[in-house]
């Protein structure tokens, strides 16, 4: 699958993803910045992602984890500070809500600072239900 957005090019085409360019931003990240590499190299491979390129370069990101019949979350959505403000977080939004692989699903997500963008698409607060075990590599970091 590939979209054109603007001179922006979305696809979902892994073999595209510049890892080197995902991992940098996530270390930087407040909610992956623990995550070890090779984690993220393994999520990607296990998950549905959309890469984001202006020409050749990969500028955004977004990984979604789904068990294909109830549920789908959103995860490791980005995009380059260069290139922010132009609308493609809400695009990938758009196509991850939209897609008929999702239809139907419940969809989840976590953010801090992004409530607002994904509240468009649909998303409510919902902090009386959903509890959130840490990885374990973030306790063995912190011992």
């Amino acid at each position: 699958m590939e979209v054109m957005f603007n001179e922006f090019c979305i696809s979902n085409d892994k073999t595209r993803i510049d890892k080197d360019i995902v991992i940098d931003f996530l270390s930087r990240s407040y909610w992956a910045n623990k995550r070890p590499i090779d984690r993220t190299i393994k999520a990607i491979e296990n998950s549905y992602c959309l890469g984001v390129y202006k020409d050749e370069k990969q500028v955004g990101f977004a990984r979604v984890i789904s068990d294909g019949a109830t549920f789908f979350y959103i995860c490791d959505v980005f995009v380059l500070e260069e290139y922010r403000g132009k609308g493609i977080g809400k695009k990938l939004v758009e196509i991850i809500v939209d897609s008929d692989e999702f239809e139907g699903m419940m969809g989840l997500l976590g953010t801090l600072d992004a409530h607002g963008l994904y509240e468009k698409y649909g998303f409510i607060k919902d902090p009386d239900r959903f509890l959130k075990r840490p990885p374990t590599w973030s306790v063995q970091q912190q011992s």
